[in-house]
């Protein structure tokens, strides 16, 4: 059984190849469009193949750019270092202290006594 992550790779891994050969191909070879009626020459068939992937990357890039400007304008600033030691000097100054149980905690004490008596 072949699993999700697998079978998505297995999915992403043929669509690449598809589309590899497919952009070889219209480089390489441009006339193999007009088997399915496109009426542009050689050379306009070539420059589109060339700038789509281009404008595609370059597209990708400025969204990644802004995501994580994004992201670096919405995140809250770390606290400083100072801050962070203080307080973890106090809480290795403070005693543990013990936490309130709970009445859920405390009902198999009660048991333990009334069986005891």
């Amino acid at each position: 059984m072949v699993s999700k992550d697998q079978a998505i790779g297995v999915a992403i891994f043929i669509v690449c190849a598809v589309l590899g050969i497919l952009y070889v191909l219209t480089l390489a070879w441009p006339q193999w469009l007009s088997l399915i009626a496109i009426s542009m020459t050689d050379l306009d068939i070539r420059i589109w193949a060339i700038a789509i992937p281009v404008l595609i990357a370059f597209v990708a890039i400025v969204g990644i750019g802004a995501w994580i400007g994004w992201t670096m304008a919405t995140t809250p600033p770390p606290k400083p270092i100072e801050e962070l030691t203080s307080e973890m000097e106090e809480k290795k100054e403070e005693p543990a202290a013990e936490p309130e149980k709970t009445e859920e905690e405390k009902k198999p004490e009660r048991k333990r006594k009334e069986e005891k008596q």
